[in-house]
């Protein structure tokens, strides 16, 4: 039962619910929406998801607002970026409409496990897509299976809103220069989890990886977009590496509505001792802000935050977009959905 949930232990992680939602895509067309209460799926052993990582994903979190509504932030700009995912590995597009009613449902069923507002908990979102058919030889499936499942999931800074320490390691390549890494894919991720566990190991929260070509630019920070205040300005990397972040998308927005200017752009490594404020940013943690940059490669150290506390600028638009997530603030660019 929900009421032995205690909101505000609730780790990141996977808390089962009542229901997922679930549609094939067969004979050249998405059929009807199943409602199910399984936690599994039965696929054949030679599917394309197992034997050619035809698989793709996205994370969306809903809310309990202030006002006891239940808000899913921004998601439309997920059903177009699983869209550009699946055209990316050949995969069948899940139409925006079909995406959007399934997340709805998904939420709408699981109500009970939308934590209450103030508990800093939310509901995640997980839509997913596979490949079903059997491949031996290497092509893409002619059926699929698009699912979306929920879970509570707890605060991301359980100690609070603080800076982490960060490292650069230039014998990691997250993702190819013209692969995948602009596409929600599951190889991307498993491609960084070596990186991540030796920067774990090190005392490091994530990897700053650079650009997979020449090892001159910033790329991603671990699973999740970079940022950094430089003069004045937000600036993020550009790159055909890097997965579009809906939240960089966000803090952008809500920067330049502060009257700062945005750049993205290629970002230098030697451009860290130039920059007040740097964080990773993405729907786990919308800003987990940076306060010392470690290049273990050549030794030198960017000390970011020289006071050790999240910078002004970070911590202004960090707390703006929970604001707009849990209608707190007017939502005057329309990005959440209600869930009625």
């Amino acid at each position: 039962m929900t009421e032995e949930i205690d909101w505000a232990s609730l780790p990141f992680g996977y808390v089962p619910t009542d229901y997922n939602v679930r549609c094939v895509y067969k004979d050249g067309k998405w059929g009807e929406i199943e409602i199910s209460q399984s936690e599994t799926i039965n696929i054949h052993i030679a599917a394309t998801a197992l034997h050619y990582g035809q698989e793709l994903f996205e994370g969306i979190k809903a809310f309990r607002g202030k006002d006891g509504k239940i808000r899913i932030f921004r998601l439309e700009e997920n059903a177009k970026r699983i869209q550009s995912s699946a055209e990316g590995i050949m995969m069948a597009p899940v139409p925006e409409e079909l995406f959007c009613k399934m997340c709805k449902m998904a939420v709408k069923l699981n109500e009970r496990f939308v934590p209450p507002y103030g508990s800093g908990a939310s509901l995640y979102i997980r839509p997913l897509e596979i490949g079903l058919s059997p491949r031996v030889g290497v092509a893409p499936a002619s059926e699929y299976m698009f699912l979306v499942l929920v879970s509570p999931v707890g605060p991301y800074f359980k100690g609070g809103f603080r800076n982490t320490n960060i490292c650069i390691m230039r014998e990691y390549d997250r993702v190819a220069p013209k692969g995948t890494g602009r596409f929600k894919v599951g190889g991307n991720y498993a491609a960084s989890l070596r990186a991540g566990h030796h920067a774990h190991e090190l005392g490091y929260s994530a990897v700053l990886f650079l650009d997979p070509k020449e090892k001159k630019y910033l790329d991603e920070c671990g699973p999740a977009n970079f940022y950094a205040i430089k003069d004045g300005k937000y600036i993020t990397p550009a790159s055909e590496s890097i997965l579009p972040s809906v939240t960089n998308m966000s803090l952008q927005q809500l920067a330049k509505d502060m009257g700062i200017e945005v750049e993205c752009r290629h970002i230098t490594v030697d451009e860290l001792s130039e920059v007040s404020e740097a964080a990773a940013c993405g729907t786990a943690a919308v800003c987990s802000p940076i306060g010392e940059i470690d290049d273990l490669d050549t030794g030198k150290k960017y000390i970011i935050a020289k006071d050790g506390k999240p910078g002004p600028v970070t911590t202004a638009l960090y707390n703006k977009l929970n604001a707009i997530r849990l209608g707190e603030e007017p939502d005057v660019h329309g990005w959440n959905t209600l869930v009625e």
